[in-house]
This record gives structure tokens, C-alpha cells and sequence, in this order.
């Protein structure tokens, strides 16, 4: 068994870092700003979670 097959399967926004915006309208620009900083809470929220989970196993383990 392969170590992607235990992880969960992310759902795709659809988004590609770096593409052409020319052929998107407004709407779909505003849809994009809208998915890019839902998935910036996302990651900061998982860097907070991590930096607590370092910090206590640093404590742990310095004690």
C-alpha cells in the first residue's frame, strides 16, 4: 500500500498558481480571490496548529 493511498484526497479549487487571468471575468475573478484566501485561513490555521503541537513536544521534552 502506497502512502498516498492513507492520505485524504484534497479537493480541488479548480485554481492553478500562475495561470492567465485574461480570459476569466470579473465574476470568476472575484470566485478566485474569494477560494485563494479561504485556502490562506486554511494553511494558517494548520501552521497554528503545528507551531502548538512543536512547542509543546519542545517542552516535553526539555523538562
Amino acid at each position: 500500500m502506497d502512502l498516498d493511498d492513507l492520505m485524504p484526497q484534497r479537493k480541488s479549487s479548480g485554481v492553478t498558481i500562475g495561470e492567465s487571468l485574461e480570459t476569466l471575468s470579473v465574476a470568476e475573478l472575484e470566485g478566485r480571490i474569494k477560494d485563494l484566501e479561504a485556502e490562506i485561513e486554511h494553511v494558517k490555521s494548520e501552521l497554528t496548529r503545528k507551531r502548538a503541537h512543536e512547542a509543546a513536544a519542545r517542552s516535553l521534552f526539555k523538562s
